[in-house]
């Protein structure tokens, strides 16, 4: 995406994503004119994503909206619609959950200073750390769009084929069948196998970057950042039912190192 653009597809997804921030007052007024800035957010959004995709394919350029415009492999060929959805899909879901994240690493590291000191003291923690710190406080609390492709038997309950089925990863990631000790922060935990990128054929194929992404960023603040203290705790949270973030964390500093 052309960085001089940020500004606008940041705008176009806090838009749509406060559309879902429902709350006691789902059936208000408020909300439904929410839904209607919500819903034209997505196709301004939508139109600037079809015509910067035709730019690339008179002039392809870096990148993969580019790339997937101008793939000439056995197995390309997609419509104008199915890349405008996935264009949309990478920038919400790529934006949005490594924002939260963020947040919630820095948010659960200041409400451990135990664990902020451990991981000051030995850097190399980071990688494991960000992956307790996803099991800890998923991004994504669950996912609405899977059904059953066959009959399936659990706790003695079927679930018939064809059927909706809601996977609650941030109750998965807590599961004390699963974790040991599931509701503490271990940045050392061994066999750490959690959803936080969901499984399977639906693996989040952005995990990387985005874990190269909070590992930078937490990583750089825990060495930086000097005495850092949380200004308001617990601080303000979206009522998103599916990506879970705080609006905005508030930290007191003493100091920035080099």
């Amino acid at each position: 995406m052309p960085l001089e653009d940020e500004p606008r597809f940041h705008r176009w997804i806090e838009t749509a994503l406060d559309a879902l921030d429902f709350g006691p007052e789902a059936a208000s007024e408020e909300i439904r004119s929410r839904l209607a800035g919500g819903r034209q957010a997505v196709e301004e959004f939508g139109q600037f994503a079809a015509e910067l995709l035709d730019r690339y394919a008179q002039q392809p350029g870096p990148g993969m909206l580019s790339a997937m415009v101008n793939e000439d492999g056995p197995e390309t060929g997609m419509s104008k619609g199915v890349l405008v959805s996935n264009a949309l899909l990478l920038i919400f879901a790529g934006h949005e959950t490594t924002v939260n994240l963020i947040a919630h690493s820095v948010l659960t590291l200041l409400r451990h200073p135990d664990a902020l000191e451990k991981l000051r003291r030995r850097p190399e923690l980071i990688v494991p750390g960000v992956e307790e710190l996803l099991r800890f406080e998923s991004s994504v609390q669950f996912w609405h769009t899977r059904s059953a492709v066959e009959d399936i038997e659990i706790a003695g309950t079927t679930i018939p084929k064809g059927a909706p089925i809601f996977l609650a990863y941030g109750s998965a990631n807590r599961d004390p069948k699963r974790f040991a000790n599931p509701d503490e922060l271990d940045l050392e935990r061994r066999d750490n196998q959690h959803l936080g990128f969901s499984q399977g054929i639906h693996f989040c194929f952005g995990a990387p970057l985005a874990r190269l992404e909070v590992q930078v960023a937490v990583g750089e603040f825990v060495r930086r950042v000097e005495n850092p203290r949380l200004v308001e705790d617990p601080p303000p949270y979206r009522h998103n039912q599916i990506f879970r973030g705080p609006r905005h964390v508030l930290v007191d500093i003493d100091g920035i190192r080099d």
